[in-house]
């Protein structure tokens, strides 16, 4: 009797053993944060990381705090202009007549004199590439009917898309106290826009023309993708990144941070670490 109680403890604890071994094995079992890498620290004053294609946030700081997005509201406007084009049947490679309102606007500029042809085309890199802010507000006044009208489709597209914290008040980023947004609105904005495959190939491009693209991480960035630079005195350095590795994209957004470049690098580092597939090209 006494080996036979034996022999039944054996086999109940061999089977408690597979079951354990079992669950441990799960591929849908349940990952601790100890199993995850150490998120990095960043100087950014906002930040968030999202998964590009499922959404999920990998990291966040003061996330859904107020912040001025500067030169990366260029990502709304190009993306609102494709959607004028795709509703209105419009090529990018049809002309257009800069309107006065776009000669001499401050700041970054592709220089465009009042009634010069451009096509679409050419302004969407122009603005995307080189930021030139007379770019923005011609792809504005010319795609919207007027500028106003333009920067209406801009707050309706943003409120669309789930953005809580986010107001436009023009198409450049000019800084504005009205004109503002948070980390994890402007993640939504351009989690949206690298979805359009024609903003896709104009934020990935090195050089086009005479435009060399401002965003570093095109460059230097293994697997970049995109998307957008911004700066002004008051809103400090923005930057959007994205890369893709494998079949895994990041999307980055660091505002007001002086060591931009570097964050957004580590921030994707740790992004493509948690889903195991930084080695991946």
């Amino acid at each position: 009797m006494k080996k036979v109680l034996i022999i039944i403890c054996v086999i109940l604890a061999f089977i408690f053993g597979l079951m354990i071994f079992g669950y441990l094995s799960e591929p849908g079992s349940k990952v601790t944060a100890a199993d995850l890498p150490t998120p990095p620290s960043v100087s950014a004053q906002q930040a968030i990381l999202i998964d590009g294609k499922t959404g999920e946030v990998l990291f966040e700081k003061n996330a859904d705090e107020k912040g001025y997005p500067a030169s990366t509201t260029k990502i709304m406007t190009a993306l609102v202009a494709l959607d004028v084009c795709k509703e209105s049947g419009i090529g990018i490679d049809e002309e257009v007549a800069i309107p006065k309102v776009a000669v001499g606007v401050e700041g970054s500029s592709l220089y465009l004199k009042e009634n010069e042809k451009k096509t679409i085309e050419e302004l969407l890199y122009g603005v995307m590439l080189r930021s030139g802010n007379d770019g923005a507000t011609a792809l504005a006044a010319c795609m919207g009917g007027n500028l106003e009208h333009f920067i209406r489709m801009m707050n309706e597209k943003a409120e669309r898309l789930g953005c809580t914290g986010t107001n436009f008040v023009n198409p450049s980023g000019l800084f504005d106290e009205n004109h503002y947004t948070t980390a994890r609105d402007l993640a939504k904005i351009a989690k949206c826009a690298m979805e359009n495959k024609t903003f896709r190939k104009v934020v990935g491009t090195k050089t086009w023309k005479q435009y060399t693209n401002k965003n570093k991480t095109v460059f230097q960035y293994d697997g970049a993708t995109g998307i957008k630079i911004g700066f002004t005195k008051a809103s400090g350095r923005t930057l959007v990144a994205s890369a893709k590795r494998g079949d895994v994209e990041m999307i980055c957004v660091v505002l007001n941070d002086g060591d931009w470049f570097n964050d957004a690098y580590s921030l994707m580092d740790y992004g493509f670490n948690v889903k195991g597939c930084n080695n991946e090209k």
